[in-house]
Order: C-alpha cells, then structure tokens, then sequence
C-alpha cells in the first residue's frame, strides 16, 4: 500500500483484499519454463506444457508474480501498474482474432457444493493463454459473467441442468465469478476490472458471451422479476446497459449466442427458447452499446452468423462462427483468399464450438487449430476463428464443453477445490498435448 493508502489499480487493490501485499517477486518456474515466440517474437512468452491445476492451484498473488515475470516488454514491475491499455490492434481487430473461449464456471473454487470465485481462477489461467501475435490479437471470451437463473452458486449432480444459457439481469454479476467474500473490499466490478487489466497486460482482449433469447432471460427487480421480453423498452433499456457496463470496464468484445436467428432467419434450426430481436433492433442495440461505451474498437461476434455475410456485416457484426471448420488447410486458405478485401466482416474456423459434445481426437483439434494459425497467403488476410477451453487444455474423457455450460458438477475427489481441479482435465495426455498446442502458437506469434 502506497502512502495515504492510495491503491493503484484494481489489481493491487485485489491483492489487498485478499491479505496479500502489493510487491510483486520474480517466479523462477515461469522465467525458466516459459514457451515463448519464435523469430522477433521471442518476447512473447506464456506458461506450456502444463495441465491447468498447475496454476489454478495456486494463490493469486502467486499468479500475478507469474504475468509480472512474462512482461513481454522485459520490463519487471514491482508493483502492478495503475493504467493498463489494450492490445492495440487498430478498431478492426476483431475480424482478424482468435476467439479462446474459458468457461469460467467450471475452473472457478468448489467448496460444499458452492461455487465461487470464477474470475480469480481466470486471473491464474491467463499466464497459460499465449498472448496475441504482432498481426492478429487473442481475445478470451467468459462464459458466463451474470447470474444464471437455474441455480447460480451451487455445483449439481453431472445430469442435473444448470445452464449457463440463462440468465438474470439488472442485479449484480454471478456468485459463481465474483469472490463476494471481499466485496467490502473491493467491488465486483473492480474483481472484474483486474482481470481484464491482467489480461491487457499479457497482450491479451477479452470479451464475454451473451445470450439474446427472451425466454432464457429474467429481469431483476427489488421485489420481483419478469421474464425478459424485446417488446418491452425498459428490457431492452436495461440490456444495452448492462453491457455498456461491461464494455466501461475494459471489456471489448460480446459474443453474441444464436445470432444467426437474429430478425427470424433460419428458424426452422433454433434451438433457443424464446423470442429474438428483430433485425433493425439488433443494429440499434449494437450502435447504442458502442455509442455508450465511447468504444469504436468493440468486437461483436455472431454464433453461426455465417452464411450470408453482407446480412451480418450489415447488422454491425465483427465476425460470425460455424462457417467452415478447421479440417481442410486448403479450403480455409482459399476462403481468406477470396475475403481478403472484407475488412469489417469475416466468417471465421471454428476449431470447436460451445456444443461440442466430445469426439475429436487430439490430433484432429491439432490440425485444426494449425489451419486457424496458417491458413492464409499474408497474415493481414487472416480469418478469425474459435476455440474453447478443452481445444488447449483437454477435459477428461467423460465430460465435454457442452457438458460443462448444461451443468455444472464437481469433479473432487476429496471436496477441496485443488481435487476438483486435477480431475477436471485430462492429466498426462493433456499436459503433452497442451505442449504441441504451445508449439503451433510459438510458430504463428511473429506473423
């Protein structure tokens, strides 16, 4: 703590909170055993070769001294810094990125049937995100931010439904994200705030998955809440803010789920529950966000808004998933090729999606996350693309990312949170497998 007990970013004042001092140590594990870029590069460093307890045991001012250590700039702050800029990739990075998408329930501290804390795990896993390359940004996407409205806080049963597909609006953010233990010390949004500064610092954006089916949202109020309805203007009122908050917090990209719907297109393949917005009502949300926020550089993306692309270019979309999987090297090179001069929009490579119900073999999600890193004649030509989780750390062999956004188990042997972590992902197989990854990544940073 500083004289007059000034407290100079949310991330020291994080600290704080958790009874830690704000001086940060060198981590000899990590400037030993870092991965980092090949070429001009090099700078560029992250955690490999690992499975996520490795860090997700630890504390999080151990995790700090870790991202301070990988400061690309060489530089080693002894103290966190106050102001922490994002990634600067010009307002158009978005069409260019690789979306890595963390379900932040599923790695967040389960303790008698609790869930909580999501957001400071995420803070222990960014060390292991490699950051973005010099041409292209990585953005990570949570999960889950709000409270979700089929049992927020508690782990269940591994067939018991606890979507994150549900929602709660105009209260506060989820008990399974935020540690409300130290919310007398510091705010929700100042928890959030620290990981989107710790994320910035490792050269990383990051964004948060929405949901836009009436019926899977609720609308708090103070003494009742109403099922969410776009005909109603003070719904839509309250979800333009909602997000707005979001992005003032450093946020940049939303992750738009079931987009392709949006206005009643292709209905006859909806698998939300409710209504949508109508098309005109989506472009007036997305401007109002960005006109909100004072942000030119937001990325929206689209689930599955793919397939008539000046459709969604013109709807203010960024880029759209599901267009074409990373399988064919070819195919997605061609498809570069032919966009390259669609500089707002893209359809991007999905390496897998948030329904992906397991299957792949590892050397299929390989080989797909290779053509996503190279599959281009120049690198400004890039397409974006996606992954989840399990695509750099495999789940183990009976759950899927699918699996794990339906409900919400605990994998613990012993019921600590440390078990629950360790059994999660698979073990040596994914600790090798999680190396190869590093290796495609260590290749594309200097592009």
């Amino acid at each position: 703590m500083r004289e007059n007990n000034i407290i100079h970013s949310p991330v020291n004042k994080l600290l704080q909170a958790l009874g830690e001092n704000t001086k940060l140590e060198v981590n000899e594990w990590a400037k030993n055993a870092s991965y980092h870029g090949l070429g001009n590069a090099f700078n560029k460093k992250w955690m490999a070769d690992i499975t996520p307890v490795a860090l997700l045991r630890l504390s999080v001012k151990e995790a700090v001294n870790i991202i301070a250590t990988l400061s690309e700039s060489g530089i080693f702050y002894e103290e966190f810094p106050k102001y922490i800029e994002t990634p600067n990739y010009g307002d158009k990075w978005g069409r260019l990125a690789n979306y890595i998408e963390i379900n932040d329930r599923a790695i967040a501290t389960m303790d008698g049937g609790c869930t909580c804390k999501g957001i400071l795990s995420c803070i222990k896993l960014l060390a292991a995100i490699p950051p973005s390359a010099r041409s292209w940004a990585n953005c990570v996407i949570l999960s889950q931010v709000w409270q979700n409205i089929y049992g927020d806080a508690y782990s269940k049963g591994p067939f018991e439904e606890n979507s994150v597909y549900g929602l709660r609006l105009n209260t506060s953010y989820s008990d399974n994200i935020i540690d409300y233990s130290i919310v007398d010390k510091i705010s929700p949004e100042e928890q959030l705030k620290a990981f989107v500064d710790l994320a910035h610092f490792r050269g990383i954006k990051a964004g948060f998955r929405q949901v836009i089916s009436a019926d899977q949202m609720k609308v708090a109020y103070p003494d009742h809440e109403e099922t969410f309805s776009w005909c109603n203007p003070e719904h839509v009122e309250i979800y333009i803010n909602e997000n707005v908050k979001l992005m003032n917090l450093g946020f940049e990209c939303m992750f738009i789920d079931s987009a392709k719907h949006i206005g009643g297109y292709d209905c006859a393949n909806y698998t939300g529950v409710g209504d949508l917005p109508e098309y005109p009502q989506m472009q007036y949300i997305l401007n109002e966000i960005r006109s909100r926020s004072g942000k030119t550089d937001i990325s929206f993306v689209g689930e599955k808004s793919s397939d008539d692309f000046e459709r969604y270019r013109l709807m203010g979309l960024t880029a759209g998933t599901d267009f074409i999987t990373g399988d064919d090297f070819y195919a997605v090179r061609q498809l570069s090729e032919r966009l390259k001069y669609c500089r707002d929009y893209a359809p991007g490579v999905e390496v897998s999606n948030d329904n992906n119900e397991g299957g792949m073999t590892y050397e299929q999600r390989l080989n797909r996350i290779n053509t996503a890193l190279f599959a281009f004649y120049l690198a400004s030509d890039k397409l974006p693309s996606f992954m989840q989780m399990n695509d750099l750390f495999p789940l183990r062999y009976d759950t899927s990312t699918h699996h794990l956004m339906m409900t919400n188990p605990s994998y613990s042997i012993d019921g600590t949170a440390e078990s629950h972590w360790e059994n999660l992902f698979a073990k040596d197989d994914g600790k090798y497998y999680n190396h190869r990854v590093g290796e495609l990544f260590a290749h594309a940073l200097s592009l």
